[in-house]
């Protein structure tokens, strides 16, 4: 199995981060750096994407995803995953319990597709239409995908402009990983698995998200034994880059309380 790209800076208790479907690493460079002084952090790169290049032939599940992400970071750390990586970051929850000390679930939940009794999620067409469009023009599909994440936040022209900018900083991410990922947010639900996670989890939600509903949080506290919620007030799905002070303080209130 080809080893992930990772990158660990900083000293103290470890740090996982895990980027979103579609971006790499890169996301978390300010939020990464605000922690670097407390925390030794390790960022890392999805198959398929940035530069986990190699990394495809990982395998194609989210199974294969969080077996690759686990073999390559620390034995015991916070995992702070956003949209899909929080999605990952519950499955490696899920199979080693170990490996997670404390979780962080980013604008992610453990379902991000509506269901008859589940409507906190995306309308299944959107995700198969994203899916359809790849093979043509990948790149064209990430930039929708990208004006999504912002729409409705705070600065969002602002936000859009920065995320486009570095969209593709650690190269183009491969097509069929990019296909894998939206499987992985089409088809699973990690739901039962919810009451199960031990963890202190943290979930940081945009008000104004249109990929994952605000209200899915309140839903996921009812499920998970340990969990706190904040929900950002004029956020959309990337609350670390449009209320970056807030986001700090609530997940160093979070990282600190031990």
């Amino acid at each position: 199995m080809s080893t992930l790209y990772t990158h660990t800076f900083g000293e103290g208790p470890d740090i996982v981060f895990v980027h979103g479907w579609g971006m790499h690493s890169g996301v978390w460079e300010d939020v990464a750096e605000d922690l670097m002084d407390h925390y030794r952090v390790t960022v890392l790169d999805l198959p398929g994407h940035g530069y986990s290049q190699d990394a495809c032939r990982a395998g194609s599940t989210l199974e294969d995803w969080a077996a690759a992400a686990s073999a390559a970071t620390p034995a015991a750390a916070t995992w702070i995953g956003w949209s899909l990586g929080g999605l990952v970051a519950q499955q490696v929850a899920a199979m080693t319990p170990k490996k997670v000390s404390r979780l962080v679930l980013v604008n992610s939940t453990p379902c991000f597709v509506q269901r008859p009794d589940w409507p906190h999620g995306i309308a299944l067409p959107v995700l198969q239409r994203f899916a359809e469009e790849l093979r043509e023009d990948y790149r064209a599909v990430l930039k929708r995908f990208i004006a999504l994440e912002v729409h409705g936040s705070d600065r969002a022209s602002a936000q859009l402009k920065q995320l486009k900018a570095m969209l593709f900083q650690h190269g183009d991410p491969d097509v069929s990983a990019l296909e894998d990922g939206l499987a992985m947010l089409e088809t699973r639900d990690l739901r039962p698995g919810l009451a199960k996670i031990a963890a202190p989890t943290l979930l940081l939600m945009g008000q104004r998200d249109q990929l994952v509903p605000a209200d899915a949080g309140a839903a996921m506290l009812k499920q998970l034994p340990d969990a706190r919620l904040r929900v950002f007030a004029r956020a959309g799905h990337a609350p670390f880059f449009s209320h970056l002070p807030e986001f700090i303080t609530e997940l160093r209130a979070f990282l600190d309380a031990g």
